[in-house]
């Protein structure tokens, strides 16, 4: 299953590091939580990614059209330009990269990407946050409701915005602030192809109008998910998650 990653927008609240590059590229651990987010879903057995670029993202293409030559030992015939690779990279990911606006919001980022999509189900999420989700169990609930989405819904702070529940069914969606202890939106999301007719142009926010009129229409579900969630929007924020990482506690590691 397809992985799409949105990756373009500006993260203004983490000027700090946005000002050099884009959010997804900020390190922890000495690598982008991009690569943290990816190898979290390829240890889950979800390798194909597409990226949703905007923002600096030909930083983003850069990383990856490097990496290779980065997680590989090789030999440099200077003579002809030849390369001759001792150690390959372990990583057998495919990743595409592609430009959906500088400007473009979520939901236009991934109506750009319909093309890529193969009229298939594909997961979801942004590329600034990690968690410990169960993808397989997240995919499963998924199949089983034979709904058109399903949300990842978590306990994170109380700045976010809320789902109101009626046992699995998301009967409204809103980016209100709410009380402390709700649910909310985490991302990792799983939609069919029907998703996309819910998005308009690029100024589709897809939090807003596109989740709001799936759940009005009976067709968002979310998987509860109480384990581990945590985005990166402060610098406070990165410096947790660099904190939890060097010191051996990164719930989202599930790679050895």
């Amino acid at each position: 299953m397809r992985v799409v990653i949105l990756a373009g927008g500006r993260g203004t609240r983490l000027a700090e590091e946005t000002a050099a590059r884009p959010k997804p590229m900020v390190e922890i651990g000495g690598r982008p939580i991009l690569w943290h987010l990816m190898r979290f879903y390829a240890t889950h057995g979800h390798k194909e990614f597409v990226v949703a670029c905007g923002y600096k993202g030909e930083m983003i293409k850069q990383y990856f059209r490097d990496i290779v030559a980065h997680e590989s030992d090789f030999y440099v015939n200077l003579r002809d330009g030849t390369i001759e690779t001792v150690n390959a990279s372990p990583l057998d990911w495919k990743v595409g990269l592609f430009d959906t606006g500088l400007n473009s919001m979520t939901g236009g980022r991934l109506k750009r990407l319909e093309p890529q999509l193969h009229d298939a189900t594909f997961m979801c999420t942004y590329g600034d946050g990690l968690s410990d989700v169960d993808i397989g169990a997240l995919v499963r609930f998924h199949r089983a409701h034979g709904k058109l989405a399903t949300v990842t819904a978590v306990r994170p702070p109380a700045r976010f915005g809320g789902l109101a529940l009626d046992g699995d069914c998301v009967q409204a969606f809103t980016e209100k602030p709410q009380a402390e202890g709700g649910w909310i939106n985490g991302g990792f999301f799983v939609f069919e192809p029907g998703v996309l007719s819910y998005l308009a142009d690029d100024a589709t926010i897809l939090e807003r109008e596109p989740l709001e009129r799936l759940a009005a229409d009976g067709q968002l579900m979310a998987f509860r998910h109480d384990g581990f969630f945590q985005p990166m929007d402060t610098v406070r924020e990165r410096d947790l998650l660099e904190s939890l990482w060097s010191g051996g506690n990164a719930p989202w590691k599930n790679w050895p």
